[in-house]
C-alpha cells in the first residue's frame, strides 16, 4: 500500500505545476493523499519525516493548493432533485455563511458559496449562480426554509419543501466541519484562504472519494458516465 502510494504519479499537467519544486513527485503525491483522507496537515508532516522528509505544514498546504488549482474543469451537470442549504462557520472569529447544493442522485456538490450574511438575497445570489453553471430546467431544488423558497420563485425556479431527501446536504455539512475540526488551524486566515478551503475539499468530495452508496464510484464519475 505504502509502495504504490509513493509511486502514484498525477497527470503531465499535474506535474507541471510542481517542477520547481524540490520535493520529489511521488513524495508529493503521497502527502497530498495523506491530507485528503483525513490526516492532519501536523499528522501529515509528522508521517513524511518519520520516512526520513522534513517538511513544514506550510510545504504540504501549498502542494495542497497547487493540486486543486491545476485539478479538472467543473462538470457542468443537468440535476433533477437539488438539495440547497446554509451552514453558519466562523473564521477568524467572525461568522459567516456557507451556501451549498448537492445532486440527490449523483452526489456531486454542485456548487458551493461564503456570505457574510444569510436569508433571502445570498439565497437568490447563490442560486443565480448555481443556474449560471449548470443546466437547472428540469430541476426541482428540496428545501426548508421560507427564503429559499421566496428566492426560488424570485428566479423561477421550481422548489418545494422535503424533510427527508434534503437531509444529504446536512450529511456534506458534517462532513465537512468534521474536516474542519481536524484542520482548525487553516481557519485563521482570510476568508480567500478558507473559501480555497472549501474548493479543495469539493474537488475531493467530488473527484477522488468513493461512495458506497454509489457503487464504489466517485459523484464525478456518475455524472460521466
Amino acid at each position: 500500500m505504502l509502495a504504490d502510494l509513493l509511486s502514484e504519479r498525477y497527470e503531465v499537467d499535474l506535474e507541471e505545476s510542481w517542477e520547481n519544486d524540490r520535493t520529489a513527485t511521488p513524495v508529493r503525491a503521497f502527502a497530498v493523499r495523506l491530507h485528503q483522507t483525513g490526516c492532519s496537515l501536523r499528522e501529515t508532516t509528522t508521517i513524511l519525516a518519520e520516512l526520513g522528509v522534513k517538511r513544514s505544514h506550510g510545504a504540504v498546504w501549498n502542494w495542497v493548493h497547487r493540486l486543486s488549482d491545476s485539478g479538472r474543469d467543473p462538470l457542468e451537470a443537468k440535476p433533477k432533485r437539488v438539495a440547497v442549504d446554509e451552514t453558519a462557520v466562523k473564521i477568524n472569529g467572525e461568522w459567516s455563511w456557507l451556501y451549498a447544493a448537492i445532486d440527490i442522485e449523483s452526489k456531486l456538490i454542485l456548487d458551493v458559496a461564503l456570505f457574510g450574511r444569510h436569508g433571502t438575497d445570498p439565497a437568490a445570489a447563490f442560486l443565480h449562480g448555481l443556474r449560471e453553471k449548470h443546466d437547472l430546467s428540469d430541476a426541482e431544488f428540496l428545501v426548508y426554509q421560507f427564503v429559499y423558497r421566496t428566492a426560488l420563485v424570485r428566479l423561477g425556479l421550481n422548489g418545494r419543501g422535503n424533510y427527508t431527501d434534503r437531509n444529504l446536504i446536512e450529511k456534506w455539512f458534517h462532513s465537512l466541519k468534521i474536516r474542519v475540526d481536524r484542520f482548525h488551524n487553516s481557519w485563521v486566515v482570510s476568508r480567500a484562504s478558507a473559501r480555497k478551503w472549501i474548493e479543495q475539499f469539493v474537488h475531493y468530495y467530488n473527484y477522488q472519494r468513493p461512495h458506497q452508496s454509489l457503487n464504489g464510484r466517485t459523484p464525478a464519475d456518475e455524472v460521466l458516465n
